[in-house]
């Protein structure tokens, strides 16, 4: 028996599914990968003109010293993940998860909203890095936290800058941002994080209660910045649940684990004709 025929069986007597999603996750959906400073720059020409990398463009700083570029940046993001449909993987995840008994919950470090897009009900997600859906104040003047729906960016793609006006917070008129966790955020507004954080160990508690058998399929989620990893290697630990990482690149797994080396849609749609056929 393969790897992926382990993983089909363990997800199909499963009661329970977390679903863990790092940046790989939307790569199969068109999405860039911010994978090293050549990734980020592929996507941002302009940016790797001006030497500029990930990490100094995903900083507060930013929308401090340069807020056209600042909302370039996000708004072109925002605007890219608006137009972008979510893979067959996002949708096959979701009907598997939906038979179980203890159901499903997402943990994603994604800030792109794809999971809700694809339909996965808002209480059953926590975004550890906050949305880009989302905005609040850049001081912040408060800890107001608001839907980004009705916000329009138009972005020169020339140079990756925002046209005036540019976004204002609905309390104090100061420039607003993105409620996302950035490098070197201390004025990141957690709250709504944090009650998502809460349901999410709320599911652990019920499903452990319930002795419910849990499985993580784990997709696109790097070694870079790890909170994915590590969260799902904890949960796999504490709750005894089987783990299985579904990545292209960095695939090791701890002892006793599932490894496929293959895209998140790729995998998902794999393990699900397997259990479709079984």
């Amino acid at each position: 028996m393969d790897n992926f025929d382990k993983a089909a069986k363990i997800i199909d007597t499963a009661d329970a599914l977390l679903i863990t999603a790092g940046v790989g996750m939307g790569v199969d959906s068109g999405l860039p990968d911010f994978r090293g400073a050549q990734g980020f720059w592929k996507a941002y020409p302009p940016l790797r003109k001006a030497g500029i990398t990930f990490a100094e463009m995903a900083n507060p700083a930013q929308f401090l010293d340069h807020p056209k570029r600042a909302w370039g940046f996000y708004g072109h993001r925002i605007n890219l993940y608006r137009s972008t449909a979510p893979h067959a993987g996002f949708y096959r995840l979701l009907e598997l998860g939906k038979t179980m008994a203890g159901g499903y919950f997402v943990f994603t470090s994604n800030v792109d909203g794809q999971f809700q897009k694809a339909g996965y009900e808002e209480e059953r997600i926590e975004e550890c890095h906050g949305s880009i859906n989302h905005l609040q104040c850049t001081l912040p003047c408060g800890a107001d936290i608001w839907p980004a729906d009705d916000l329009t960016i138009k972005v020169d793609e020339r140079n990756f800058e925002a046209a005036d006006p540019l976004p204002r917070c609905k309390h104090c008129s100061a420039l607003c941002r993105p409620n996302v966790l950035m490098f070197g955020d201390w004025n990141w507004i957690s709250a709504r994080t944090d009650s998502q954080e809460k349901r999410f160990n709320n599911w652990l508690k019920e499903n452990l209660k319930n002795s419910h058998k849990a499985v993580i399929v784990e997709l696109g989620a790097g070694t870079a910045v790890a909170t994915v990893r590590f969260t799902s290697e904890q949960i796999a630990k504490n709750y005894d649940a089987a783990l299985i990482r579904i990545n292209p690149r960095d695939y090791e797994t701890p002892p006793g684990h599932i490894s496929l080396p293959v895209s998140a849609e790729e995998g998902v749609e794999r393990i699900y004709q397997l259990i479709a056929g079984a």
